[in-house]
């Protein structure tokens, strides 16, 4: 059955049942291979990506339930891998091994647009559902923090009269 997905702002008509786990479909029919397939039941967050902006186990989302939805992925959050998470996670030298960054990148953009300047907590609380078999969970939380600034002060320089927005 043709099913047409918004995947990273590019409409894509697959032809897989609906019910097939969407992560299968991005990794194995649209060749986008960032998300991960950790352990397949949602409980270490490899595979997350943005569902109408909200982070997302794909490894349990069905693509019939996307149909209509907008999905990014790691792939699809920066062109050019400049986004404030991208960047701090580059800065503090986040990833140990690599395999859980992608998930854990798009769980923290989701938490910042929701909730621009996190405390430890509300980090904690969002990132918790991500497992780091390496253990980088307080580079991880300082990347955020920096992600946090970063964004804040690209704001804030955008907001002057006369100054255009420039990258932290």
């Amino acid at each position: 059955m043709p099913l047409k997905l918004k995947v990273n702002n590019v409409v894509s008509t697959v032809d897989v049942p609906p019910e097939t786990p969407l992560l299968w479909v991005l990794r194995d029919v649209l060749d986008l291979k960032g998300s991960k397939y950790g352990c397949g039941i949602g409980m270490c967050g490899a595979c997350t990506v943005l569902l109408d902006g909200t982070a997302t186990r794909s490894c349990l989302t069905s693509v019939g339930d996307v149909v209509g939805h907008s999905v990014t992925t790691i792939e699809g959050l920066s062109s050019d891998g400049m986004h404030p998470v991208q960047v701090a996670w580059k800065r503090v030298d986040v990833a140990q091994c690599g395999y859980c960054q992608a998930g854990q990148i798009m769980a923290a953009s989701a938490l910042l647009a929701k909730t621009p300047h996190p405390t430890d907590a509300e980090i904690d609380n969002a990132m918790s559902g991500n497992l780091c078999r390496c253990g980088t969970y307080l580079r991880i939380r300082k990347a955020i923090h920096q992600a946090a600034d970063a964004s804040h002060k690209t704001a804030a320089v955008a907001d002057e009269p006369g100054v255009e927005a420039q990258k932290a």
